[in-house]
């Protein structure tokens, strides 16, 4: 296919594997607004791009690239590198945050769904829907549910061997720690029908990260932190949208619903002035 021009949006929380090809997803949406996922990518893509030797943020960048569709992957959203060293690979601008993110949503909100029942039909056959912006009617909470403190033991003997995409196992072991914690919205689209998904994206669980070093270990404070960002925060300033992806396993199965959340969207609200 021909080179590929993708705005990253982005990156789940990489989990356990015995493929390393499974370890690692990018997220994103193309030019026309349709979405493209790319896996698998170095753990380098989780926190930065370097453009002209200058660090700058992954998410909403645009990079251009050589891609591959999957072959062993039905969705046909998926796709993988053809170089998987990346020496093809061009960072182009960053859309910032500017103007209420209006360059974020010319493209994050070319296509969104509203209705849960709809958006799982889609992802039903021949379409194979697996990803999606989603805007919820409503948001009702978020759960936060205790998880194991570390890995089971056959993923620790995987982060064991040499190296993970040119990284060193004891750096991949430092990027991939596992989370403590499962985190979930609750919410509610337009025809009332009430849901509760887990949140994959790499964002929350950096955030957890951050709250529990400033919070100098102390678990509870910094459950609360996140919980004051993606609820308290979100919910009274943010207009809130969520990027769904299908997880392949439940979306083989054909799953009652396949989708989790793998980012959140979320441009401050528009103030409405007075007219008085």
């Amino acid at each position: 296919m021909p080179r590929t021009r993708v705005l990253l949006t982005v990156t789940t929380y990489p989990l356990p594997s015995r493929s390393y090809d499974e370890l690692v997803c990018t997220a994103g949406v193309l030019e026309d607004g349709s979405w493209i996922r790319i896996y698998p990518v170095p753990l380098s893509f989780l926190s930065q791009l370097k453009k002209d030797g200058v660090v700058q943020k992954t998410k909403y960048t645009w990079i251009e690239l050589n891609l591959k569709k999957r072959q062993d992957d039905f969705r046909p959203e998926s796709h993988s590198p053809e170089d998987y060293e990346f020496k093809d690979l061009k960072i182009g601008e960053h859309l910032g945050p500017e103007h209420e993110w209006e360059a974020r949503k010319q493209f994050c909100q070319a296509n969104v769904y509203t209705n849960l029942k709809e958006l799982i039909e889609a992802s039903k056959a021949p379409n194979n829907l697996s990803l999606a912006t989603f805007k919820p009617t409503k948001i009702l909470g978020l759960d936060i549910e205790k998880d194991t403190d570390d890995w089971k033991e056959t993923w620790k003997a995987l982060q064991n061997q040499l190296s993970l995409f040119g990284e060193k196992a004891e750096e991949a072991r430092e990027v991939i720690r596992k989370l403590p914690y499962k985190f979930f919205y609750r919410f509610q689209d337009e025809q009332g029908t009430q849901s509760r998904m887990m949140i994959e994206d790499w964002e929350i669980g950096a955030l957890y990260w951050n709250c529990l070093r400033n919070a100098e270990n102390d678990e509870a404070l910094a459950l609360q932190k996140v919980k004051e960002k993606y609820f308290d925060d979100f919910i009274s300033k943010r207009d809130v949208y969520f990027f769904m992806g299908t997880t392949k396993e439940w979306h083989m199965r054909r799953g009652k619903n396949p989708f989790v959340i793998i980012g959140v969207f979320y441009p401050m609200k528009k103030v409405q002035l007075s007219l008085f």
